[in-house]
């Protein structure tokens, strides 16, 4: 079996034991499921930029800092070391998210090794104890879809309580474990104070999962938990056991909804062409 240089470095160092085989590969990066501390874990493997497929990047990176002023300057510069820097910190921030969101009670994989742009973390498992499906994949039904929708708008919730917008959630980045989801992918995940575009790209993010849910089947249920999530965050309201309604009345420093509606459209149409490219419907 072939696999990245990057993981006989790690194999070579004993922080893996053996590659089992390829899991998945997504836009980022290629997953491995391999064994490391004597149990079944993975190793996400960066794709170089030349590889990679992510769009529209700079509005993810906005508001991210660096602490080193020559490293800053060099970003900016866009010069060689700037953009190897640039691919250091979009890898390091999916380590940084993880280990912020666990501490805020989120359901995402627990990290163990990052090195070399490679990523060592949890397996998550289904009930038979395989590695569990991406929710896209899962078979469910109405009732649990809707169930599952409630526990990701939890999820959610407690994220943004701690400053974090996931920036491209959808059910292919999200994993059915025994005990119901958990998030996964956080690369482009934002810092929701430092980035202009913060409130667009968390509605985003929930009209994603409304449109999981509407997959199966007409609801009745109101559907602005976006808008709201984010009224009550920049009001210094949102609190991690916030019960969420839907409804939501526009305030006066709301954006303009014309514009925002062409941005999720837009979101929208990138999102199909994206489930059309991975097979999906």
């Amino acid at each position: 079996m072939r696999f990245p240089s990057a993981l006989s470095a790690l194999l070579e160092q004993g922080i893996i034991e053996s590659v089992v085989r390829p899991l998945m590969s997504g836009k980022e990066a290629q997953v491995y499921l391999v064994v490391s501390g004597g149990e079944e874990r993975v190793a996400k493997v960066y794709k170089d930029a030349a590889h990679r497929s992510f769009t529209k990047r700079a509005e993810y990176t906005e508001g991210r800092r660096t602490r080193n002023s020559r490293d800053a300057r060099a970003m900016a510069r866009g010069s060689r070391h700037g953009k190897e820097q640039e691919e250091a910190a979009w890898r390091n921030t999916e380590v940084e998210m993880v280990y912020r969101l666990r501490a805020a009670g989120v359901r995402v994989p627990t990290p163990h090794h990052f090195l070399d742009g490679v990523l060592v973390m949890e397996l998550i498992k289904d009930a038979e104890g395989q590695p569990a499906p991406r929710l896209a994949e899962a078979d469910l039904d109405a009732v649990q879809a809707e169930a599952i929708f409630d526990q990701l708008l939890r999820e959610v919730t407690r994220m943004l309580c701690a400053g974090v917008v996931h920036g491209d959630l959808s059910d292919f980045n999200v994993l059915l474990d025994k005990d119901g989801p958990v998030i996964i992918d956080l690369p482009q995940a934002i810092d929701a104070a430092h980035n202009q575009g913060a409130r667009r790209i968390l509605l985003r993010d929930v009209n994603n999962l409304h449109r999981f849910l509407r997959g199966f089947g007409p609801t009745t249920r109101p559907m602005r938990h976006g808008a709201e999530l984010w009224d009550l965050y920049a009001r210094g309201d949102l609190r991690p056991d916030t019960a969420l309604t839907g409804n939501h009345t526009p305030s006066d420093h709301d954006v303009d909804l014309r514009a925002l509606l062409w941005e999720l459209e837009q979101d929208e149409q990138d999102e199909q062409r994206r489930r059309a490219a991975a097979g999906g419907s």
